[in-house]
């Protein structure tokens, strides 16, 4: 259960993350408190999937999934570019993540 509680969270994150991008500034309210709602189910829903992981490695994966999610949706509609870079970073955080997994968390 821990690992969809984890997924959720990711899911609020990157909602977060997108709803800032818009909140320009915080002037925006509507997208504001998008923000700030978002932020407080993706803590949520990390504080539960702390309960099984370790810390580290839970938030870990947690910035990093959700890293990688943003910097994909920013691609695919935000018109940001993704260049080889990009790419390769995202399949070294993967690999990260990955060895993480494997090294026995939850």
């Amino acid at each position: 259960m821990s690992w969809v509680y984890l997924g959720i969270a990711v899911i609020f994150e990157i909602a977060v993350a997108i709803s800032a991008g818009n909140a320009n500034g915080f002037k925006n309210l509507k997208w504001t408190l998008l923000t700030l709602m978002s932020g407080a189910v993706a803590t949520f829903f990390l504080s539960l999937a702390l309960l099984t992981f370790d810390v580290g490695v839970g938030y870990a994966i947690w910035t990093s999934i959700s890293g990688v999610g943003i910097v994909i949706l920013g691609s695919l509609f935000f018109n940001q570019h993704l260049d080889w870079r990009k790419i390769l970073g995202i399949l070294v955080i993967i690999i990260g993540v990955v060895g993480l997994r494997i090294t026995g968390a939850a």
